[in-house]
């Protein structure tokens, strides 16, 4: 599914998110979504949720 699009995202749902200091690397890290901080319904970087370890970042998958 695609983590560019605000409904496709849910809280409880398992992602892997790309975090700030990720951004150039590309590292991906896997957690369930807790919080969906993005507003708009679609974003070319990904929706930006918290995990529920309090992490931030855009999703790039949704597992």
């Amino acid at each position: 599914m695609d983590g560019k699009k605000r409904f496709n995202v849910k809280q409880g749902l398992k992602v892997n998110i790309v975090l700030k200091e990720d951004q150039r690397s590309g590292k991906l890290t896997q957690g369930i979504v807790k919080d969906i901080l993005t507003n708009s319904p679609t974003h070319p970087h990904g929706i930006k949720v918290r995990l529920q370890d309090g992490q931030v970042g855009r999703v790039q998958e949704i597992l």
